[in-house]
Parts: structure tokens; C-alpha cells; sequence
């Protein structure tokens, strides 16, 4: 899975001309679910593990004007959307491919899932229509957008050359 956060001092988003979900402060998160995530069969552990990470991050400004502050130390909200174009192939020719996006029936349960998962930890939640036009709105607060990926995440992390043994 892939998520694209934006940090955000308000987010909606509109399908036929009707808000369907909307925040205050919070993230704006573009969620995409790839093909491997449904045919390995973790997808759910991905998405639990994805939405406890977005929860978690100090992306958030204290009173010293540090980021040390967590979407849950703010009380702060999230709007999420699901995104299939995060899994564009743009490698090859002009138009991009979308197959390696998982497929909309599993795609949706799993958007949903890692919905499910921020509700959980407490984060108030809206979403967007799985599948529908969308108009997507926000106020980027920063800007703070960053790429979360749970194949990086599933990763150890590589120690810096020039740091090893420290």
C-alpha cells in the first residue's frame, strides 16, 4: 500500500456536487493499494501497520515550533481517499498503466480496512466514495506532504555509510 499525506489545516472533498466528507486540522491522506498487497494476503497487516505509522508521525508543530506532535497528540483528523493512480507505471510510452493497482473489490476493502484502523487509535475520520469522481479540496499547512510506502516500511533500514558503528 501507498499513501500520499498532506498535512492540512482543512481538507473536503465533493462527489456530484455534494460534500461527502470533510476535517479541520488533520491529514489529507491519497491511499492506493496495489496488486501485491491483495495477492499476498497482506493487505489487512499492511493496512492496520500503514494507518498506525500515518498516526503516530510527529509531522506536527509543539509550542516550540518543533515537529514532535503526532495526529493523535493534536486530537486532529483525517480524510481519506482512495488513489489508484499512486501505482502508475509511467516507465514506458505517454500514458501510464495502472496494473499493478489492486483490483476495486479487495482495493476497496482495504481502503477501508486502513480507514477502519485510524478510528480505531481515536483519529476522527471521513472518506471520499471508493470509485466515484471526486473533487478533492484542502489547505496545505506547510507544505508537509509526504510518501509512505509499506513495501519501504517492511524494509530494515539501511544504516548511513558514513555513520556506521557510531
Amino acid at each position: 500500500m501507498k499513501a500520499l499525506v498532506q498535512r492540512v489545516s482543512q481538507a473536503s472533498v465533493e462527489v456530484a456536487g455534494t460534500v461527502v466528507g470533510e476535517i479541520g486540522k488533520g491529514l489529507l491522506i491519497l491511499v492506493g493499494v496495489g496488486r501485491d498487497d491483495i495477492e499476498s494476503g497482506l493487505g489487512r497487516a499492511r493496512a492496520r501497520a500503514l494507518a498506525e505509522k500515518i498516526a503516530n508521525l510527529r509531522i506536527f508543530s509543539d509550542a516550540a515550533g518543533k515537529s514532535n506532535l503526532s495526529l493523535l497528540d493534536i486530537g486532529g483528523a483525517a480524510l481519506v481517499i482512495s488513489q489508484f493512480t499512486l501505482y502508475a507505471d509511467y516507465r514506458r510510452g505517454r500514458r501510464p498503466s495502472f496494473s499493478n493497482a489492486g483490483d476495486p473489490g479487495p482495493a476497496e476493502q482495504l481502503v477501508e480496512e486502513f480507514r477502519a484502523a485510524l478510528a480505531q487509535q481515536g483519529i476522527p475520520t471521513a472518506s471520499g466514495r471508493f470509485g466515484a469522481h471526486m473533487r478533492v479540496s484542502l489547505v496545505n499547512d506547510g507544505p508537509y506532504t509526504m510518501l509512505l510506502d509499506t513495501e519501504v516500511l517492511d524494509s530494515p533500514r539501511r544504516e548511513h555509510p558514513d555513520r556506521a558503528g557510531c
